[in-house]
Order: C-alpha cells, then sequence, then structure tokens
C-alpha cells in the first residue's frame, strides 16, 4: 500500500558528478529546505550530514509543534519508520557471529513458531529470505496495521493464516511481517526484547542518546506527526500502543544528531570511532544486491541511473558508476529517508513531520547532487508530475440494483483469522461499521457490492475497496469478500453465526406436517421440548435455531430449513435446503 511503502520512488538518490568547490557546496540551504517546506505544507524537518568520518550538518527547521510553534532541534525525535530494518538487519549480522545462526538454512529448523499457509515454504524460507523479500508473501499490512494482532508472539502465528502470491525466490514483495518476525526470533535466540537488544547493541554502541524503540516521548523535545489533508495541517496518533508488536519493522524513533552517528557507521564500513561494530562480511552482504526489486532498466530522462535491488535491510542503485544504499520509510504522521554512498563515504539522514511526504527525497537528491558536485536536477518539479497526473475516479451513470436483502440483515461480525473482524451495523438508510481498530465508511455500489474506505486521517480514500457480501441458497448471508491483496484470492471474513435460543412455546409454531410431491416432513417437539424433524426412512433430526425462523439440521452439513409465516405469524411454508437444491414445501392444515 502505497501510504507505507519504503519502496517507491528510491530512483531519487544518485546523481551527476561534476567539480563545484567543497566549499560552496551548502551555500543557500538553509532557505532552500525553507521553501521547500512552505511548498509542500511541512511543519518540521530533521537533517544529518556526514562525510568522510565527520558530521557536516546536524540540524533541524520548521516546528515540532505547530499549535504551540516549538521549533525542530538537533535533538527532537522523529520517527524513523520502515528505516528501522536497516537496525534489525544489523543485529542478525551480530546472531550469526555470537549464536551461530544461518542465513541459508531454512528458518523453521531454529524458530519453529514461524509457520506458512503454504507447508512448502515453512519448510524452505531461510532468513535471508526473510531479510530481502523474497519469501513469496505478500504485504498483508492492513492485517496488523488495522490492529487485529498487536503482541509479536501473535503476530508471528497470524502468518500462517496469510495466503502467498508467488513461490519462494520468485519475486521481490516487500514484507513487513518478515522484519517483525525477525524481530521475534531474535528474542528467542537471545533471551531479550528486540527493544533491548537494540539499546545494548546499537544504540549504547553509537552513543545514539536520545533514540526510543516503538514509542514516541510524551515530554521534552520530540516531535507530533501531521497529516495535510483538505488544505489543513493536522495531528495525528503516532501509533504507541499497536506498533510495539511490529516494531522491528519500523518503530524507532530518533533524532538528527543520534542519526548522524548511524550514518558514520555506514559510511565508514561497519566501524564507529575505530571499533568494527558490524562484521565485515555482514557488512558487505548487508550492502550487496540480495534480490532484484524492479529492472529499472534507464531512461531518456535519466539515463545515467540503473539498478533497484535490494540487499539486507538496505535498497542497493547504481547511478552514474557511483553506488548508492538507502532505504525510506513512512509511518503514521512521519516519513524519513536514509542514504549514503559507500565509496564517497557521503550520507544523509532526512526526516519531516508529515504523513506519506516526498519531501524526505526530494532534499536527499537535491543535498546529494549537491555534495558530489553534480549538475542541478529539478527533483522538486520531476516528484510533482505525478501527483499533477493523478486523475479522479470515474463515477458511471449505470442504474443500480438495491441490496438483495433488507440492510439489518447485513449486521454481524465477520472473521478472519488472520485479518481481525470486521463488524457491520445498519444505520438508518445505509451500513456502518468498524475494521478492528479502524471506523469503515461503506458505501453501496450494485446489489449486494459496497466500497469500503477507512474513515482515519492518514487515509485519503485512494485505499478504499470494493467487497461483495455472499449470499447462500437459503438466503442468509455467509461471508464478506474484499480484494485487499493483489495476486491471491479476495480475503474472505466469514460471517458469525450468532446462537438463537427460542422457549419451547416458541417453537410450538413450526410444529405441523410439510408436503412437497407427496414427501411429508414432519416437525414437531420431543418430551424435552427440542424442536425436531423426520422424514420417512430417516432418521429424527435435530434442529437448531441459527437465525430468525432458520434452522440448521444437526449432524447435516449444508441442510438448513427456513420457515416462512404470513402476516398473522402463521407458518406457511417451509424451505428445506440441502446439498442438490433449495425445496419449497407447503404446511399441511388440517
Amino acid at each position: 500500500m502505497k501510504y507505507l511503502s519504503s519502496v517507491l520512488l528510491f530512483c531519487v538518490l544518485f546523481f551527476y558528478a561534476s567539480g563545484q568547490k567543497k566549499e560552496n557546496r551548502l551555500a543557500g540551504l538553509d532557505t532552500m529546505i525553507t521553501r521547500i517546506l512552505q511548498e509542500w505544507k511541512v511543519p518540521g524537518l530533521s537533517i544529518a550530514i556526514v562525510e568522510k568520518g565527520k558530521v557536516v550538518l546536524t540540524k533541524g527547521y520548521g516546528y515540532r509543534d505547530v499549535e504551540n510553534k516549538k521549533p525542530v532541534t538537533e535533538t527532537t525525535q522523529f520517527a524513523i519508520g520502515s528505516c528501522t530494518k536497516a537496525f534489525t538487519a544489523s543485529l542478525v549480522g551480530f546472531a550469526i557471529r555470537e549464536k551461530g545462526i544461518d542465513l541459508d538454512a531454512p528458518v523453521a529448523s531454529y524458530f519453529p513458531e514461524l509457520s506458512f499457509m503454504d507447508n512448502t515454504l515453512t519448510s524452505s524460507v531461510t532468513l535471508r529470505d526473510m531479510l530481502c523479500h523474497r519469501t513469496g508473501l505478500p504485504r498483508h499490512d492492513f492485517s496488523w496495521y488495522s490492529g487485529a494482532a498487536t503482541t509479536r508472539e501473535d503476530l508471528v502465528h497470524n502468518i500462517r493464516y496469510l495466503e502467498a502470491s508467488a513461490p519462494v525466490r520468485q519475486s521481490f514483495q516487500y514484507n513487513n511481517y518478515m522484519y517483525m518476525a525477525v524481530g521475534r526470533l531474535l528474542e528467542k535466540q537471545y533471551g531479550k526484547s528486540w527493544e533491548e537488544l537494540i539499546e545494548e547493541k546499537l544504540f549504547s554502541t553509537l552513543a545514539m542518546k536520545n533514540s526510543t524503540t516503538g514509542a514516541m516521548g510524551k515530554e521534552g523535545d520530540f516531535s507530533y506527526g501531521y497529516v495535510y489533508k483538505n488544505d489543513n495541517i493536522k495531528r495525528v496518533e503516532f501509533l504507541t500502543t499497536s506498533m510495539q508488536g511490529v516494531a522491528p519493522c519500523g518503530g524507532i524513533v530518533s533524532t538528527a544528531k543520534d542519526m548522524a552517528n548511524w550514518l558514520l557507521l555506514w559510511t565508514n564500513q561497519g566501524k564507529f570511532e575505530g571499533k568494527e561494530i558490524i562484521s565485515s562480511n555482514f557488512y558487505q552482504e548487508a550492502i550487496s544486491s540480495q534480490m532484484i526489486a524492479s529492472p529499472n532498466l534507464p531512461s531518456k530522462q535519466m539515463s545515467d541511473y540503473y539498478l533497484f535491488n535490494y540487499g539486507l535491510g538496505w535498497y542497493v542503485a547504481s547511478y552514474r558508476g557511483r553506488y548508492g544504499v538507502g532505504h525510506g520509510g513512512n509511518i503514521n504522521g512521519f516519513s524519513s529517508f536514509t542514504s549514503f554512498m559507500p565509496t564517497d563515504s557521503i550520507g544523509i539522514y532526512i526526516a519531516v513531520n508529515q504523513n506519506n511526504s516526498p519531501v524526505p527525497r526530494i532534499l536527499s537528491n537535491l543535498i546529494l547532487d549537491r555534495m558530489i558536485g553534480a549538475g542541478f536536477r529539478d527533483w522538486n518539479a520531476l516528484f510533482k508530475q505525478p501527483v499533477a497526473s493523478k486523475s479522479a475516479v470515474e463515477t458511471g451513470n449505470t442504474e443500480t440494483v438495491k441490496p438483495s436483502l433488507a440492510l439489518d440483515k447485513y449486521n454481524g461480525t465477520y472473521t478472519n483469522k488472520g485479518y481481525g473482524n470486521i463488524i457491520i451495523q445498519a444505520d438508518k438508510e445505509e451500513l456502518t461499521g468498524t475494521f478492528n481498530r479502524w471506523k469503515l465508511n461503506i458505501q453501496h455500489l450494485n446489489y449486494n457490492h459496497f466500497r469500503f474506505s477507512i474513515d482515519a486521517d492518514v487515509f485519503d480514500g485512494s485505499e478504499a475497496l470494493n467487497g461483495e457480501f455472499k449470499i447462500a441458497a437459503d438466503g442468509a448471508i455467509t461471508a464478506l469478500t474484499v480484494p485487499i491483496e493483489e495476486g491471491i484470492q479476495p480475503i474472505e471474513f466469514k460471517k458469525e453465526v450468532v446462537p438463537v435460543t427460542l422457549s419451547s412455546e416458541g417453537l410450538q409454531k413450526y410444529e405441523g406436517d410439510y408436503e412437497l410431491s407427496g414427501l411429508r416432513f414432519k416437525v414437531y417437539r420431543d418430551a424435552r421440548g427440542v424442536l425436531k424433524a423426520i422424514v420417512p426412512g430417516q432418521p429424527e433430526y435435530e434442529l437448531e435455531p441459527v437465525r430468525e425462523n432458520t434452522f440448521n439440521l444437526k449432524g447435516l452439513t449444508g441442510f438448513s430449513a427456513r420457515f416462512e409465516l404470513d402476516e398473522k405469524g402463521n407458518v406457511k411454508v417451509c424451505y428445506l435446503t440441502q446439498p442438490n437444491g433449495t425445496f419449497t414445501l407447503k404446511k399441511i392444515v388440517k
């Protein structure tokens, strides 16, 4: 999904070489940054630039708190989103050295908790596959982002309910679940939480004193997250509680000053202040091509840019002979971009407190062009092109067919083991609902097809999907299907059957004989007041109430009886459904 993607538009990294004078490279930087922030309606920005083992710049621009006009500083905390993945991958480097885990052994051999829907994946997926997004599992982000599960244990358990869309190692499919699962694997190896491991092995070692895992600060120098929507800047909630489980894929909060140290580590081959932190072998693995992310062939517009692959927690790309490494991040109210050129020993980190913003990438490119002495390229204008060409959704004038049932018949809880619950409730002339922690907007399209969008500030309507209610032969709704992921079947949310309790007196009206072409269907109450039915030559069956006037034949799959009442409340017809069809039996009036 585009609002969570750390993958898109990575081609913004690496550019021309020429011979500008070093002392003039960042002249006018403050003016450029301020102008772009104003143009894109971004409240605030955090930036770090390093080169050849030295910090060139750590600074803040704009506001961390718009309402109270509090400025961003070099120590203001911003969420870095999926830039976290390189931290989690780095912990794997430690585990290889300290715990002897193998990047290429099946994960199931030492992490049996991880199980896929496809047993072939369970037995063959390796840690390397997980780290470079080639397990065959598509994103399935709505299943965790909606809050279907929040603990790391439950999230790992739910992977077994998520359908794969490709065989292992066949295609690149960015997947947050896999980095969350890697975090849990590391916890099992070390007997410590992922949060403790990040603090012990990276934050403390790199003197990242103001960085945290999985939660934004509540006081001090921290930034609120914002979204620019409907011509207004609005504060949005950072996922403090529901992000804790998935923190290994996107939960780190850091500052420009701290991220400068992170960049110094990666621009110095894994060393910090003369000490090797990341082993040479793992450093090379992490920033080398492990999986092709896209062909990224040269174009007329950028004939000097090619290659777009994924390493271990990093993307890699080539531009005019220069080798670039980077990763973006987007999470509620924040966008970030971390990049470096190992051979040039240049690194840039930029984060903004705006949801799904292109600004970190725009400014990273413009600044990197200056740092390497490249000719000017108007990245600001280039990033506006996709926005400008975005067309409105067309609406047709085709006459619509009303829903097949009264709206209150759609009421209920619809459940999927991997995706949680969608709860539907009729409200006057429309349906309303929730999807785990989110409120849903539901619009009728045609017949039993409805359009579902999420009523939350971080969504803009582009996430809306068309779902369909499935109706059984007896007229009852059995499921809601929604095509959430491309390449797999629509996700099916089965409607929960709410048991109906009826008194013996309430069952009396169903008693009697029903007939079709000589076939007799007798309904009666036994001595205990239980409603039963019998067909000549067959055993008697208990009728279990499942809905108003509808019963299942206990012990039989696909058999049910639905009774139709007249205006006086008397039963006149029984619709007997079985696997070969539905039959209408008229009640015999004596």
